[in-house]
């Protein structure tokens, strides 16, 4: 094995919601539909949605339901004003808002959103 990740799936039980947040709200461009398995346009990693049950006969581990944030995506902004621009945004589009947007002590402004599956997401940019 490398010590490199090569795809990031999300595990959801509506993959329509899901993708329309990603591709209408976020801006992730579709590269393939499958119907049960949607993977977006992304630099660098390969980025993907895919229905939980699609794994059910692998490992019922799968059928269990999540609790708590199991991860979190970053997404840079330009600015820390690209920081409020862009929450607003997210949030008027239908992000669930969490944390308004913050300067944080790691020289960061920071905001706090989530999808519709409750995947709570960050934006940010460099303070300095």
């Amino acid at each position: 094995m490398k010590p490199v990740i090569n795809l990031i799936t999300i595990w959801t039980d509506d993959i329509s919601k899901m993708k329309t947040f990603y591709n209408e709200v976020l801006g992730f461009k579709i590269k393939n539909d499958l119907g049960n398995y949607v993977e977006f346009e992304n630099n660098g990693v390969r980025f993907a949605i895919c229905l939980r049950n699609v794994m059910y006969d692998y490992s019922s581990e799968y059928t269990k339901k999540t609790v708590g944030q199991g991860f979190e995506l970053a997404f840079p902004c330009e600015s820390p004003d690209d920081v409020d621009k862009t929450f607003n945004r997210l949030i008027d589009m239908g992000a669930i808002p969490i944390h308004e947007p913050q300067n944080m002590p790691w020289d960061q402004r920071t905001a706090l959103f989530a999808d519709p599956d409750g995947n709570i997401h960050e934006i940010f940019a460099e303070l300095n």
